[in-house]
């Protein structure tokens, strides 16, 4: 039997997709749709925004969240985030995650009440990256 490595093509990743898909369902017997993208404009201009999506186990992953430089520290963030648990609700999830680098808003997910649940420090390339949830 001779195996070896391969790239695979989008329809193969689409194969492979389908068939872990259908391996969940033995665990996994509700929808696990749905998704929120929101935002925030001034005068026209999207300032901030917030993307996230249905996972399994009805959680919402949350992707992204940002607010412009010049917005920040004026309740934008915590608006997207009180929206998107509001939304995440009525989708059906009961727990909300997200990961966030060093740089970025881990003080501010800690003071929005989520869990600290992992981290790690990467010397090589000199950043680190937190794991947040929040049981909703």
């Amino acid at each position: 039997m001779k195996t070896e490595i391969i790239d695979l093509s989008e329809e193969q990743v689409e194969v492979l997709e389908i068939a872990l898909s259908e391996h969940d369902k033995n665990y996994i017997n509700y929808k696990t749709e749905g998704s929120i993208s929101i935002g925030i404009t001034c005068d026209g201009e999207v300032i901030a925004g917030l993307d996230a999506c249905m996972t399994a186990f009805k959680i919402l992953y949350i992707s992204t969240v940002f607010v412009d430089e010049r917005y920040r520290r004026m309740g934008y963030g915590k608006m997207l985030l009180e929206e998107a648990e509001k939304r995440a609700k009525k989708l059906g999830a009961n727990v909300i995650r997200l990961d966030t680098f060093g740089w970025q808003g881990k003080d501010f997910y800690k003071a929005m009440n989520y869990e600290q649940v992992g981290y790690y420090k990467n010397d090589v390339d000199d950043y680190e990256e937190y794991f947040f949830l929040k049981r909703i």
